[in-house]
């Protein structure tokens, strides 16, 4: 049993102890310490997404509006009532998570679902951007920088050096993760599941979409939340420009190609995606600047004609083939220190 749990898991623990060993390579290169944290951001956006959307299957376009209210939150008590970050970006996470159950539950309600919930999670993004574009105490068209640094760095969570935020995303993607596991093995994610692949089929087995959707929507919406207001923090500023539509894309493109309810998926997606368009955006500058989005339609494309499940069980199934190889190379070493 031990030796089966240490064969799941070990991927896992190798992959993210690597990661972890990553500013001890390229610490002097703040430019490719802030490009690998924002590889590790979308990694944990899109791995909350995958809990409303890759489970529950609903196309959620929301991303950015909990982004900006959690960035907004944490900023706006930062500046105005020197309430650190630390404790601001989880009351962002709270005001998200108010917004999405004053959303959600008549989305809900009326079994809005698919496309048009999709559209209508995408709308209201933007209606929160020209409603802060608007809104000249809290936002409005110019930037508003957050205070701190220096001495007060740890207090205002703002560090004159990337690593820090390295670190802190690092250890939001090990229990976003972890999150996701213990929510597909258990009663919720089955619910979950179950929604996903046939709402009115799992509500005539007694399944309580409407309930289930809710709390997947509300954990989704507080993590994303959260993470606004250290997105707010790593970038030093606060701009309505934080409702974006199309972080919102693209992290709904992360949580397909990566598989939708598979726990690693969206992880994996960001790791080869988020590196991909942050490289082209450094090797074209400001030349073709929205090409990344036309290379996420071909992969798109391509893993809907040879992967449609996403990339994560085309990895799975090479890592399982190296165990098998390995353990066939163990045992023929072993039949013949025996002989």
């Amino acid at each position: 049993m031990k030796q089966i749990l240490s064969t799941k898991y070990l991927p896992f623990i190798s992959i993210f102890s690597l990661i972890a060993l990553i500013p001890l390579v390229i610490s002097k290169d703040q430019y490719a310490m802030v490009l690998v944290t924002t590889v590790l951001l979308y990694a944990v956006l899109a791995s909350a997404w995958n809990i409303i959307g890759g489970m529950a299957g609903q196309l959620d376009l929301g991303a950015g509006a909990y982004i900006g209210l959690g960035a907004f939150t944490t900023g706006t008590l930062l500046t105005r009532w020197n309430i650190t970050p630390w404790i601001g970006m989880f009351i962002g996470g709270f005001v998200s998570v108010s917004f999405a159950i004053l959303i959600g539950l008549p989305l809900f309600r009326f079994k809005i679902k698919e496309l048009w919930y999709a559209l209508t999670s995408s709308a209201l993004v933007e209606v929160l951007r020209i409603v802060f574009l608007m809104w000249d105490e809290v936002g409005g068209p110019t930037e508003k920088y957050l205070p701190g640094g220096g001495d007060n760095a740890l207090y205002s969570l703002r560090f004159s050096t990337y690593i820090p935020y390295f670190y802190i995303i690092l250890i939001f993607l090990v229990i976003v993760i972890y999150l996701n596991h213990r929510i597909r093995n258990s009663k919720l994610g089955f619910s979950l599941l179950a929604l996903g692949e046939d709402e009115d089929a799992a509500e005539v087995l007694g399944v309580d979409a409407r309930g289930n959707k809710l709390k997947a929507l509300m954990i989704y919406s507080f993590i994303v939340g959260t993470v606004g207001g250290l997105y707010a923090c790593l970038y030093g500023f606060l701009h309505p420009s934080f409702f974006s539509t199309e972080i919102s894309t693209e992290v709904v493109i992360l949580g397909i190609v990566g598989g939708m309810g598979i726990t690693y998926g969206p992880f994996l997606a960001a790791i080869f995606l988020v590196s991909f368009r942050e490289y082209l955006r450094a090797a074209l500058g400001g030349e073709l600047a929205g090409l990344y989005l036309a290379v996420y339609a071909v992969v798109l494309i391509v893993v809907a004609l040879f992967q449609p499940r996403g990339i994560a069980p085309l990895f799975r199934r090479l890592f399982e083939k190296v165990i098998r190889s390995l353990g066939g190379r163990e045992h023929e070493s072993s039949a013949k220190a025996s002989s």
